[in-house]
């Protein structure tokens, strides 16, 4: 039988105890949930595919404040989970101190690099899949104005922005990107009202498609696009069913499979720097009954052509990462 222990508080963190199975592989989930419908979420599924396959057990921490990160990390190492994975770039500076005091324990972090003998940094090229949501966005789009809605304003995001500005303006030169952030703090992560209310302003400047980058704020994003009659563009997770027949695509970030491949490789997993591109599934757009109707055949072969040209090289999505520049204006 699968064993979760979900840990939300300070008391909580403490109760892991060295009597606990040793080398069960944990999963802390960042500030949002692991119910976000996005990032977490995804991250969540991963672990519970690997459960059901296996009929392993693993522990889970949902993050309450930013106090608890290395509380959290160093109990767990101390009860001997093995692999410890953590979702989001925000763990990358708790993780540089806390790796090096637990050699024996493998860590893998999410969306951040950290450069330590025991720790996998798993990065996705989110620029890729962004690029051709973008180039569905500005196909579907009938005013000419599409928008993006990013969560924390940080490099990791502009990402997402840059490349979803790229392929709106590969399939549209015409076209307009209005470019707005929740905020500049983890609170930005989970504020779907704050996220509905910046939709509401980008459709009132003609935005007819709104993408979201923003984990639970996006949640706000897409029910106020559905609410107005426009369409929208998930994230991470297959959102389409959201709100099936107004949700364009989502742009697919494989968490998923980045839990399920650590906790399958255990406490041997390898360790360094692995990307999860658009060549090896990583990231990608979603198609399913709840979108089917919206994506003509045409923005199929559009798409299919990007995906293709990205895959064999010829086509290099700028990655706004590489020098924090885009040559689409993502302010």
């Amino acid at each position: 039988m699968k064993l979760t222990r979900k840990l939300m508080g300070a008391t909580a963190v403490m109760a892991l105890t060295a009597g606990a199975a040793l080398a069960d592989p944990a999963l802390i989930f960042d500030l949002g949930g692991k119910f976000d419908k996005s990032f977490n979420e995804s991250a969540f599924g991963g672990a519970e595919r690997w459960a059901a396959e296996t009929g392993g057990a693993y522990r889970d921490i949902e993050m309450q404040s930013e106090a608890q990160r290395e509380q959290a990390l160093r109990r767990l190492a101390e009860s001997g989970s093995n692999p410890i994975v953590m979702t989001g770039f925000a763990f990358s500076s708790v993780l540089e101190q806390v790796a090096p005091d637990y050699p024996d324990t493998t860590f893998a972090i999410i969306d951040g690099v950290v450069d330590a003998p025991n720790v996998r940094s798993i990065v996705f090229t989110e620029h890729e899949g962004s690029y051709l949501v973008g180039m569905l966005a500005a196909m579907a789009s009938e005013s000419n104005t599409v928008g993006f809605v990013g969560g924390m304003d940080i490099p990791l995001i502009r990402r997402f922005a840059c490349g979803y500005a790229q392929g709106v303006m590969a399939a549209n030169p015409d076209a307009n990107v209005i470019v707005n952030y929740t905020g500049t703090t983890p609170a930005a992560w989970n504020d779907p009202v704050r996220g509905g209310e910046i939709t509401s302003a980008q459709i009132s400047q003609g935005a007819d498609v709104v993408y979201a980058a923003a984990g639970g704020t996006g949640v706000g994003v897409l029910q106020t696009a559905a609410d107005a009659g426009i369409l929208s563009i998930g994230v991470d997770s297959n959102q389409n069913h959201l709100h099936p027949g107004q949700v364009l695509t989502s742009m697919v970030k494989r968490v998923d499979n980045a839990v399920f491949a650590a906790f399958s490789e255990g406490a041997d997993m390898e360790t360094g720097i692995h990307v999860m591109d658009l060549a090896s599934g990583g990231v990608d757009w979603a198609l399913d009954e709840n979108n089917d109707a919206l994506v003509t055949q045409e923005m199929r072969d559009a798409v299919a052509a990007a995906e293709a040209a990205i895959t064999s090289g010829e086509l290099v999505v700028h990655d706004y990462m590489s020098d924090n520049s885009c040559p689409i204006s993502v302010e």
